[in-house]
């Protein structure tokens, strides 16, 4: 995705908008009628048709029901929802430095009981070691924080590791190949990463899916993504951070991480491939 943070968040609208135009027109409906039923003045349906006003969850529920249509009112909901989170800037993550942003997802961490990630340059956050993490947030720092609590960032993000050793919790987590030699720090950084990738793959409630560097693969670039049970994804990019809650887009990144499983390896060949990786690099 390359547009930006407020394109992006303008597009949703006009798509939610739309969706509810559809509805209107689908249900025999003219904007009159539609108010009429609603008991709003003309107007409000104006407003909202077009994305210059945005509805409610009461004013979506009304709508769906006028129209005939209540079983799309929850998903309506969510593109709702999503519309008013689903974007932030880095900036404004990280204008009191990395900690806060780091700690902020912890409640969220928490309550998850089924992590799926998908990382095709890092490895991922939950599994990372100390080292690995200081460097990366330290790039993060250096090109546009201009606070530099890494030190607190780091302990940060180790802390919420936790969640992997506790409670009931299932982690699946693919990396591409090309992760396990990134050149990301120095070597005995790399080498420690690497080892620990190795014991984590080795916990029963996890699993570590290597995804294989090889010609003709058929796929479609995809942007580095976490899915959190089936309620929410996350997606990093270059401009922000995206949070992703309607149930058809979380179930488009489900469909996603299952085609990245599907060609990833495990078990004795992704330890083959994360050895070889961690020999090379010495």
């Amino acid at each position: 995705m390359s547009v930006s943070g407020s394109s992006s968040v303008q597009q949703a609208r006009q798509a939610l908008a739309n969706r509810l135009r559809e509805l209107c027109t689908d249900a025999g409906l003219d904007g009159k009628s539609l108010a009429a039923a609603c008991g709003w003045h003309p107007s409000k349906v104006s407003r909202i048709s077009t994305a210059k006003t945005a509805p409610s969850a009461d004013d979506i529920r009304a709508w769906c029901r006028a129209c005939g249509a209540q079983g799309e009112t929850e998903d309506l909901i969510a593109s709702l929802r999503a519309v008013e989170d689903m974007w932030v800037s880095w900036r404004r993550m990280e204008r009191a430095g990395l900690r806060r942003a780091q700690k902020a997802r912890l409640p969220l961490y928490e309550r998850t009981r089924w992590f799926r990630a998908y990382s095709p340059s890092l490895v991922p956050g939950l599994i990372q070691t100390h080292g690995y993490t200081e460097d990366v947030l330290r790039a993060v720092q250096r090109r546009r924080v201009q606070i530099d609590d890494v030190a607190d960032a780091v302990a940060a993000r180790m802390e919420r590791q936790r969640v992997v050793y506790e409670g009931q919790r299932r982690f699946a987590f693919l990396v591409e190949e090309s992760v396990l030699s990134n050149g990301l720090g120095d070597v005995d950084t790399q080498v420690e990463q690497l080892d620990h990738l190795l014991s984590v793959a080795a916990l029963p409630n996890v699993s570590v899916g290597v995804v294989p560097t090889r010609l003709g693969r058929a796929r479609s670039p995809v942007e580095g993504f976490w899915i959190f049970d089936t309620a929410q994804v996350n997606v990093e990019l270059v401009s922000g951070y995206l949070t992703i809650t309607q149930p058809s887009e979380v179930a488009m990144y489900a469909d996603a991480f299952t085609t990245l499983a599907d060609m990833a390896v495990y078990g004795a060949k992704a330890r083959a491939l994360i050895i070889r990786a961690r020999d090379a690099s010495v």
